[in-house]
């Protein structure tokens, strides 16, 4: 059991370079991940219910009544928009993580430990669609795989790490 235990450590862990000196790398499991995306959605749904109120009172003072065919289809483009803005300016900023993820000490860096850039974090960001397409099984990779990437990690060469 403890050697089990032990080597599921070690396969967790990685270190760039060889200079002794440099931190072992330790990737961010599926359950810490999960908290961070939990307390992300909460953030953005703060942000999307502010939005929305906008575009409904600016309709009213606009057309008088609420349009709410024309009211529905900006209001979904604009959560994308947020969405992709957010987790795109976010994870390539200098922080390199989300608000949820800052807060459980976790970010996301290439397969070198390099900061990613405005694009790559563009196509991780979309890259999650996909994962959630296939019955959220790219998103569930994360459990087996063993840097703990998932779809969208491993198509955009992510890797979401504890920070030192």
């Amino acid at each position: 059991m403890a050697k089990n235990l032990k080597s599921r450590k070690e396969k967790s862990t990685f270190s760039w370079g060889t200079d002794p000196n440099v931190k072992k790398v330790v990737y961010a499991g599926f359950w810490r991940r999960l908290l961070a995306y939990i307390i992300d959605v909460c953030l953005l749904t703060c942000a999307f219910l502010i939005v929305g109120f906008l575009i409904t009172i600016i309709d009213l003072f606009i057309s008088g009544y609420p349009n709410t065919d024309f009211n529905g289809i900006l209001f979904k483009i604009t959560l994308l928009l947020i969405g992709w803005l957010y987790y795109a300016f976010m994870e390539s900023s200098d922080k390199q993580a989300t608000l949820g993820k800052m807060a459980l000490g976790l970010k996301v860096v290439d397969e070198e430990g390099k900061q990613i850039s405005f694009w790559r974090a563009t196509g991780r960001f979309w890259a999650k669609y996909l994962s959630s397409l296939i019955l959220y099984i790219g998103f569930l990779m994360i459990l087996w795989t063993e840097k703990k990437q998932g779809l969208h990690d491993e198509l955009a060469s992510c890797l979401v790490i504890k920070a030192e």
